[in-house]
């Protein structure tokens, strides 16, 4: 386990990154596609990140 700041910092990344998923989907749903997909493919690289620094 992380501690200090290190672990705060990737705990607000997930944060981040549900929220990034949860948007990317809705715009998709609404019809803007190009961001949602970018908001998407964001929430990718935050969670291949926080997997890396946690291994």
């Amino acid at each position: 386990m992380t501690e200090g700041p290190a672990g705060t910092l990737l705990a607000v990344l997930m944060l981040v990154a549900i929220l990034l998923i949860v948007f990317g989907v809705r715009m998709i749903a609404r019809g803007e596609r190009r961001n949602g997909w970018l908001m998407l493919a964001c929430a990718v690289v935050m969670v291949g990140n926080v997997a890396i620094w946690t291994v």
